[in-house]
């Protein structure tokens, strides 16, 4: 599953270059079952089948090594995963995710053996390998030298906590949809304020969440004044 996704841009490049290392490990070949099952039916009764402790503690194990790791398990109950997140993760040396499947893990991993729970989103996925892919992608951008430009990484969106501003390219004028004079003002200073109040509009538009957990400077708090007033007058 993992094999084509691996094979191709930024995250193939950062392990060809060495400044990375990805490794997948099948579950199956840390059981001891004749038929190399890892999946077995819930106590209790119920649909769906939990995976079973044994192999991914085997599996941790072994991976480890004797070394701390941190280990975290994918999952719809976890921590929300966002761009702060990805940075903190790209800290580790090493970390292991878990990808769970079917109706989840036996709660002894959770409890005993997994550093944390991680969700991508509020919606259940088939398992928890696209969820890894996600993260992966996400927390590899944040090594350095992954991505050319590490400035393009500190300003893109939510770095600030905020959607990125508008961004424009040639040709100026596109079927009568013209690019804002602002941006070829040649004004720098004008340029920059355009771009912040076109960020905050826009996050206010569409996540007012993040907004109202952000703590906002004086200047964003005016800006964010004048967008109420505009919009109220319309």
């Amino acid at each position: 599953m993992f094999g084509s996704l691996f094979s191709g841009g930024v995250v193939k490049r950062a392990l060809d270059n060495g400044l990375i290392e990805i490794q997948v490990h099948d579950l199956r070949d840390f059981t001891e079952s004749k038929h190399k099952q890892v999946d077995d039916r819930p106590f209790g009764g119920g649909q769906g089948m939990v995976i079973k402790p044994e192999p991914i503690f085997s599996a941790v194990e072994q991976i480890r090594g004797g070394q701390e790791i941190p280990v975290y398990l994918l999952s719809p109950q976890g921590k929300q995963f966002n761009h702060h997140l990805a940075e903190e993760l790209a800290r580790e040396a090493r970390m292991i995710l878990i990808c769970g499947r079917y109706e989840g893990v036996d709660e002894r991993v959770i409890e005993h053996l997994a550093t944390g729970e991680i969700s991508v989103g509020d919606y259940v996925l088939t398992g928890g390998e696209p969820a890894a892919w996600v993260i992966i992608d996400a927390v590899s951008r944040f090594i350095p030298r992954v991505v050319g430009k590490a400035e393009s990484v500190r300003q893109e969106s939510f770095s600030e906590g905020l959607y990125d501003f508008p961004q424009y390219t040639r040709p100026r004028n596109f079927r009568g949809m013209a690019v804002p004079d602002v941006l070829f003002s040649g004004d720098h200073g004008k340029i920059k304020d355009w771009r912040r109040r076109k960020a905050i509009e826009k996050t206010w538009r569409l996540r007012p969440d993040l907004i109202k957990q952000k703590e906002l400077s004086p200047e964003d708090k005016k800006i964010l004044e004048e967008i109420h007033k505009g919009r109220k007058s319309k």
